[in-house]
């Protein structure tokens, strides 16, 4: 699996993963194309909820909202608008409204033709308060933001 972080000019990132799963693309896209699964790729100590939009596969337009709790006491409303989908090859949420001041996440599948896909993860972000929030992101984000790339298919 390859991770890493690239840091912009104006306190914007990308973080980027890359990891080749066993299955088939087919299966790949059956699960990762359905919002009530977003939970099972969430760590749980974010408390993900989802609030709207969780029936019926991604569709360009779909909108989803959820709320996740920080630190048990800090909780945030967010929403996303599903841009792009094209079935099984990518799909592309950004927020409308939640924590970050940008979140753009690009979601790519390949079939690799020998019974494994590689997905790739492209996340732009930006939080609030740049730059006070370069110490929000190295203390918090950077290290747990990870955690929603790591990924493992039953």
């Amino acid at each position: 699996m390859e991770l890493k972080i690239i840091k912009h000019p104006g306190g914007i990132y990308t973080l980027y993963s890359k990891q080749i799963v066993k299955t088939t693309i087919d299966n790949a896209w059956e699960f990762f194309s359905k919002p009530k699964n977003l939970n099972a790729l969430t760590p749980t100590d974010l408390n993900f909820k989802i609030t709207s939009g969780d029936r019926d596969e991604f569709y360009d337009g779909k909108i989803i909202t959820y709320t996740i709790k920080l630190f048990s006491f800090l909780q945030f409303n967010w929403t996303t608008e599903i841009t792009k989908v094209e079935k099984n090859n990518c799909f592309i949420d950004k927020q409308l409204f939640g924590p970050y001041k940008l979140w753009h996440h690009e979601h790519h599948f390949k079939d690799n033709n020998d019974g494994t896909i590689t997905i790739i993860d492209k996340v732009k972000y930006k939080l609030y308060l740049h730059p006070i929030s370069k110490i929000i992101h190295n203390i918090f984000i950077k290290k747990n933001c990870f955690k929603f790339l790591i990924i493992e298919i039953r």
